[in-house]
């Protein structure tokens, strides 16, 4: 596995929080949403096992609709317990992001 598929795994979750929160979103649609915000190497085979496990996990749950074009659809959306998971997620991730920006930025060298 390469390394950023490594870093990416880490924090797929939570982007696929965010984007259900926003909207009830099927699956295809998830993997369209983050390649259109730059993660081209996420495939649909990489999303449905982190949807299935956010669902048994009841972060989301999954309801059959109807599509405009061809057959129904799981759309997804948070559960309350998905809506406090992602607050969590973005918690966390604030409190890594500066700091690992900051130590890219100036190569390990405090001023």
């Amino acid at each position: 596995m390469s390394l950023k598929s490594q870093l990416l795994k880490g924090i797929l979750e939570g982007c696929i929080l965010s984007i259900i929160s926003r909207e009830p979103t099927y699956g295809y649609e998830l993997s369209v949403k983050l390649q259109e915000f730059g993660l081209d190497d996420v495939s649909e085979g990489s999303i449905y096992p982190i949807l299935l496990r956010l669902q048994k996990e009841a972060l989301i749950q999954g309801d059959m609709k109807k599509s405009e074009f061809g057959p129904k659809r799981k759309y997804y959306d948070l559960t309350n317990e998905g809506q406090e998971a992602l607050k969590e997620f973005i918690h966390h991730w604030q409190a890594i992001k500066q700091p690992v920006n900051t130590i890219i930025e100036k190569g390990g060298k405090r001023e």
